[in-house]
């Protein structure tokens, strides 16, 4: 029988990304040692800490940020300033757009419950983990190095390029272009993920201001998506599917862990 620890499990997961340090969205909650069949599931609640309980799992493992990593989320989002200046936006536009956007998550989560399910952990002497922009990252590499390599024309040829991964083409939630057209040229495009979460509105109008026809998201709320038709901006915008995204990473991180002769059970993850 083979035994983790969760300081193992994260470097495990940092390794899948290329990265050393942890960030302010991923963290071990519950330290825990002798884990040799895990829960891996991309939202963790009470619900799920009592299922792992009964499947006997010593260990859970969620993706999204829960506990002090939710008030932390924010922190992370300077990786939209990178991307924005990689593609030619000015430095003091960029952050300007990272600025309010921050403000915006850090107000919604000013106001959460966010220590309910790491309480609920300790009472249940249950380790627990999560790992977010790590293998939101993992996922970012094999989406990039598919559409770099593949080169394609039309923004059709984005969806199908994509569509050889499994877990796009076996999501029920089509890659959409709701904003754009899948006949439109790609041209010069930007991959906007793995910063914490999208650029909203902001972010992908000054994309296309600044020569970026084509910005792809993993999801996008219906709010910024008006506003976005409202500008009558030119451009594209492609939204991946914020579960087929976010499974990618969690079945690497899975294989990993199987490798290493660890049980998983994995929760609504395709």
């Amino acid at each position: 029988m083979i035994y983790l620890d969760t300081s193992e499990i994260m470097k495990i997961g940092l390794k899948l990304a290329g990265w050393k340090k942890i960030p302010h969205d991923s963290t071990i909650h519950l330290e825990g040692k002798n884990i040799s069949k895990i829960l891996l599931t991309i939202d963790v609640t009470v619900s799920e800490l009592l299922l792992a309980k009964e499947l006997d799992c010593d260990c859970v493992i969620g993706h999204h940020p829960i506990g002090i990593t939710h008030i932390n989320f924010s922190r992370v989002f300077n990786r939209h300033l990178d991307y924005m200046l990689e593609h030619g936006i000015s430095r003091k536009k960029a952050k300007i757009l990272v600025g309010s956007l921050v403000e915006r998550v850090n107000i919604r989560t000013h106001s959460s419950i966010y220590n309910q399910v790491i309480d609920a952990a300790k009472l249940l002497n249950l380790p627990l983990v999560n790992i977010h922009q790590p293998l939101d990252e993992y996922m970012r590499q094999i989406i990039y190095n598919k559409i770099s390599q593949s080169k394609p024309k039309k923004i059709q040829d984005i969806i199908n390029i994509l569509d050889d991964i499994p877990e796009f083409h076996n999501a029920a939630t089509k890659i959409i272009v709701p904003y754009g057209n899948i006949d439109n040229n790609v041209d010069k495009w930007a991959l906007v993920i793995a910063a914490g979460t999208n650029g909203g509105y902001q972010i992908a109008k000054a994309y296309f201001e600044h020569g970026i026809s084509t910005v792809i998201y993993l999801h996008i709320d219906y709010s910024d998506l008006l506003k976005l038709r409202e500008s009558k901006s030119t451009g594209n915008l492609v939204v991946l599917g914020h579960l087929a995204g976010d499974s990618i990473g969690i079945n690497g991180l899975s294989s990993e862990l199987i490798k290493r002769g660890v049980e998983v059970v994995k929760l609504g993850i395709l």
